[in-house]
């Protein structure tokens, strides 16, 4: 039996390429998955995240969010390549993912009683080469914390590998009394503005 010509164009419009997540974040597998998206593959980006010198932390989540989407898109033909970064800045100072207890506390310290802010650059590679990007900002302040909540939370061993020495989708939500912008965003990544990506380039239906 022939194909018609609308059945193809059918079959076109219907085809998704392999999306390949350029990160090894479980929060962003679990944000995804309230897509209902499942991706094909998860490729982590080895990058350097060092900030450049007088960078701001705006500059820094869209610069290694572009530089992890190329990195993985360059090993993987034929595919879409979505890649994130999230950086926690106070004022012009980035605060990344403490190197040991002494630092989580520092920051838990420099944190306590002030706003702050998190920006999660997302970047989306087409198999055609397209890149979009897209900046995302959540401000936030944290209640002044006493000794004893900051040394409960080190010990709690939470801040390791996360942005600014804290979670927000755990223990430390309790220490928000502020927030405007996208919670899931503080998590790692923007929904709304990750599915319009992924909409805009008929990815992602309805």
């Amino acid at each position: 039996m022939s194909t018609t010509l609308d059945e193809a164009a059918e079959a076109a419009a219907s085809f998704r390429p392999p999306l390949v997540l350029a990160s090894a974040s479980p929060r962003r597998l679990d944000l995804l998955a309230r897509l209902g998206i499942v991706p094909d593959r998860v490729d982590p980006a080895d990058v350097d995240e060092t900030p450049r010198k007088a960078e701001l932390p705006r500059q820094l989540a869209g610069r290694l969010a572009k530089a992890k989407a190329e990195a993985v898109a360059a090993r993987s033909p034929g595919a879409l390549v979505l890649a994130a970064d999230t950086v926690v800045g106070v004022g012009r100072r980035i605060l990344g993912k403490p190197e040991d207890a002494a630092e989580a506390r520092r920051f838990l310290e420099l944190l306590s009683g002030r706003r702050h802010r998190v920006t999660t650059g997302v970047a989306l590679i087409a198999p055609d080469g397209g890149l979009r990007t897209r900046l995302v900002e959540t401000t936030l302040a944290f209640q002044r914390l006493t000794d004893a909540q900051i040394e409960d939370y080190v010990a709690s061993g939470e801040w390791e590998g996360k942005a600014g020495g804290y979670a927000i989708h755990q223990r430390a939500e309790v220490f928000v009394r502020f927030l405007s912008g996208s919670h899931s965003n503080v998590v790692g990544l923007p929904l709304f503005e990750t599915a319009q990506m992924l909409r805009g380039i008929g990815w992602l239906h309805p």
